[in-house]
């Protein structure tokens, strides 16, 4: 099964990649399956209809998906290639506490097949602009993040996989943290996701971020197998051509070696268990 489950696409403000694009480039590739999961960041992005002006960051818009226009192109994109590659319904969560209601509403406005769960910032703050960051000791910002995943997770249900579990260590300017300071919040939140039926991402992307280690990392793989849990997705976090469907089966083989059995899609909201 090559099916990539993390992919942005120019309703994303970090993208340009036309859906049309997308599609063509994963058929070319020989994917059996995609997923687009455009970004919904609230607290810090604005939706199209939210009535104020919205703010440009980079020559880019700053908000989130246009979800009407997002949704008919998805449609689309399915009567126009569905013979050639499944083509599934997600989104990106880039959640905070303070305004799950908000997801909880969007959750129920659309038929969606597969939702990843990300912790992009806490406090209204981003970690990749290291405006969280800034003015806290390595120690507080990566206990922090996981305080806040901790949160959503025990508060929302609504979601299929952790994705880029481990993010902060991607956008941490002092190192990497040690893992053991702060195991005992990440084996919190994977026997509370487990036990909600819910999964783990493997992305890609460590990669091309220059990382010394999986994403998430090899210590959070071992931990989550050994909590049982067993559904995981594989997604390149794509926002460029160059990164779609990247180190696919790279990711198959870590995850062989490990153990892990198997892969899975999405239809509906429910997993779909694939032989690794």
């Amino acid at each position: 099964m090559f099916a990539d489950y993390h992919v942005h696409t120019a309703y994303s403000d970090d993208s340009v990649y036309p859906m049309e694009d997308v599609i063509r480039d994963a058929i070319a590739m020989q994917m059996d399956e995609i997923c687009i999961t455009d970004h919904v960041d609230y607290g810090i992005k604005q939706d199209w209809d939210c009535g104020k002006e919205i703010r440009y960051r980079n020559g880019e818009p700053f908000a989130n998906v246009d979800y009407p226009r997002y949704m008919a192109e998805i449609g689309a994109m399915k009567e126009r290639y569905g013979d050639q590659i499944a083509i599934k319904t997600g989104m990106e969560f880039g959640m905070q506490k303070h305004i799950i209601p908000q997801y909880e509403a969007l959750f129920q406005r659309y038929p969606f097949d597969f939702i990843l769960l990300s912790i992009h910032q806490a406090e209204d703050k981003e970690f990749w602009t290291q405006d969280f960051q800034r003015g806290k000791t390595q120690k507080k910002y990566n206990e922090r993040y996981y305080e806040e995943m901790l949160h959503v997770v025990k508060n929302y249900r609504n979601y299929s996989v952790l994705a880029h579990m481990d993010l902060v260590v991607r956008y941490d300017k002092q190192g990497v943290y040690p893992f053991e300071k702060v195991r005992p919040f990440v084996e919190q939140i994977l026997q509370t996701a487990i036990a909600d039926g819910k999964g783990l991402e493997f992305n890609t992307s460590y990669h091309r971020y220059g990382l010394n280690d999986t994403t998430p990392s090899m210590d959070i793989l071992r931990l989550y197998q050994d909590l049982g849990g067993e559904i995981l997705t594989i997604g390149s976090d794509s926002h460029k051509p160059e990164h779609l469907g990247t180190h696919f089966e790279e990711a198959n083989q870590v995850l062989r070696d490990l153990g892990f059995r198997y892969v899975c899609t999405y239809e509906r909201m429910k997993p779909i268990f694939h032989r690794l």
